[in-house]
């Protein structure tokens, strides 16, 4: 249902009551509807699994018995890492009923990362995939991790301190009475993706978790409590091991009572598509990859879709694939911005005439600003400013775990500074202009990156792009690209003159990329963000002095 922008903005309220907690909420839900589908899920060999609501909250206090039973408590940092599974909500959710941290992990780290994160935050369970075990195996000597439960596992592991998910859950009973947990408890650490050095421990509370179902279930999926649940299915295709898991599945999908689709296995766009015809999914969030991805597919407007709604998040959201995903399903991919440290600041909310390229507006209930980025003055319309939101919002962390020297850097005035730069134009829309320390600076013009690769992504030949700072002896900087090709392309002199004419007419043409690389792949972090500082180290190695 399309929204009142300015009615939200006047009556939103954070209604966080002192005793929320997220195995409460799911307590609630099984009590209200508990035979009502929480996940639907299919793997890529044919598995397919179904939860209610109540199977759940059986699950979520079997475990938690077993837990307490293995000696976690409040307060102890319990780290996971696992696909995509059936019971994922069941783990983290009794996990969370013993009162302890969840301590999310990607598959696609390394066991360095592995023991960075369980040194860190002196984690001694892991709760692991039987096949990724041989991504902790390694750090067990060198981690104070002790106790391993593993995750399908095939017979007893039989080794000291390892047990099988399984049979910890066998013949417990299905109610727990763990610790009285408030909305103000410690509920996980989820590690940012490191782009410019090791990871730091976001500490969020429970109350995270309500701020969700408020702000990104309202003004970014388009559902709360009161949704009728019963024609939905939302898929949101995120892994268990980023915090945009915590943003959706888990902030929305079950905190609002909703039914959730997941599925396992890598990523394939006519796949994907055809999942989404044969679930039924009515509302997707999906990457802006993926969405690039899905406009490739030939034939995209023969699917028969159900989708009512579509988001994204991660990176920007370029104007191409949105309009050709509105041209085939009649349903506009509506554009969010946030963080680990956050939840969803500036969103394209349900309703609103997105404007290709711009994040949105700021949400209700969260004083989103831009500031000057060498003080605390809000910069004009037009102007680009650093996404900044006043320090005491619930809309933010408020601190890292165990880490005063961070939290004093980052808490040190008014406002949380996010390091992400964008503008604002004259209707309220934000526009993102890439990292603080991603602006390129050539001749005294402050060029953002996205601006960049956002117009080169429309021209044909370019299937994916990065901007960054090139080192020149007379501008300072020139703004070099690097450019993946698309099929059928292929790089020399004539491709680059007409890449460079074509960027010319489409931004001002102090912007356009006088230096113009191609290769094979972008570097990414983990979580699938370009690492634009490697890209400049590469520059500066190459030109700088």
């Amino acid at each position: 249902m399309p929204l009142d922008y300015e009615r939200e903005r006047e009556t939103f309220e954070w209604d966080i009551p002192a005793d929320y907690n997220v195995p409460a909420v799911v307590e609630d839900h099984a009590e209200s509807f508990g035979d009502r589908l929480a996940v639907r899920f299919r793997d890529d060999e044919g598995g397919e699994a179904e939860r209610t609501y109540a199977d759940l909250r059986d699950d979520q206090n079997r475990f938690a018995a077993a837990l307490a039973d293995l000696g976690v408590g409040e307060g102890d940092r319990v780290m996971h890492l696992f696909p995509r599974h059936p019971d994922a909500f069941a783990v983290q959710l009794g996990a969370l009923a013993r009162g302890a941290l969840l301590v999310p992990c990607s598959a696609m780290l390394k066991p360095k990362d592995i023991a960075f994160r369980a040194n860190d935050c002196e984690a001694e369970t892991v709760v692991v995939h039987a096949d990724l075990t041989e991504m902790v195996e390694p750090v067990l000597d060198e981690t104070p991790l002790d106790t391993v439960v593993v995750l399908d596992a095939d017979g007893d592991p039989e080794r000291e301190n390892w047990h099988a998910f399984a049979d910890l859950l066998e013949g417990r009973p299905t109610d727990h009475d763990g610790p009285e947990l408030s909305a103000d408890d410690p509920m996980s650490i989820n590690y940012t993706s490191g782009t410019t050095g090791q990871p730091k421990p976001v500490l969020h509370r429970h109350r995270w978790m309500r701020c969700f179902e408020l702000v990104n279930g309202q003004y970014w999926w388009g559902v709360d409590r009161d949704t009728d649940f019963s024609d939905e299915l939302l898929w949101a295709t995120t892994g268990t091991g980023w915090a945009k898991w915590f943003w959706s599945p888990v902030g929305v999908g079950l905190t609002t009572g909703a039914s959730q689709f997941i599925y396992d296995g890598d990523f394939d766009a006519g796949t994907f598509l055809d999942l989404m015809e044969e679930e039924g999914v009515t509302r997707l969030c999906a990457v802006p990859t993926q969405y690039r991805m899905f406009t490739q597919v030939d034939g995209l407007g023969e699917y028969d879709l159900a989708l009512t709604e579509a988001v994204s998040a991660g990176e920007p959201l370029n104007r191409e694939p949105i309009q050709e995903f509105e041209e085939a399903f009649g349903v506009t991919p509506r554009d969010g911005y946030g963080q680990t440290e956050t939840v969803a600041l500036v969103t394209n909310y349900p309703g609103i005439d997105v404007k290709p390229g711009s994040m949105g507006k700021p949400v209700p209930g969260i004083d989103v600003t831009l500031l000057d980025t060498q003080d605390e003055e809000e910069v004009d319309a037009g102007e680009t400013g650093e996404i900044a939101v006043p320090v005491g919002s619930p809309a933010i962390f408020d601190g890292y775990y165990e880490k005063p020297d961070l939290d004093e850097q980052t808490f040190h005035g008014d406002y949380y500074r996010t390091g992400d730069l964008a503008r604002k134009d004259e209707d309220g829309y934000f526009f993102f202009e890439g990292r603080a320390d991603d602006i390129i600076i050539s001749s005294g013009y402050r060029i953002g990156p996205f601006e960049v690769e956002d117009a080169l992504v429309g021209h044909d030949a370019v299937a994916e792009a990065a901007a960054v700072a090139s080192p020149h002896d007379e501008r300072g900087n020139v703004v070099k690209a690097y450019v993946v090709l698309a099929d059928g392309y292929e790089s020399g002199e004539d491709l680059t003159d007409e890449l460079q004419d074509y960027m010319k007419e489409e931004t001002a043409p102090y912007k356009y990329p006088r230096r113009i690389e191609y290769v094979d792949e972008l570097p990414t972090t983990s979580s699938g963000k370009i690492r634009r500082i490697e890209l400049r180290e590469q520059e500066n190695e190459q030109f700088g002095e």
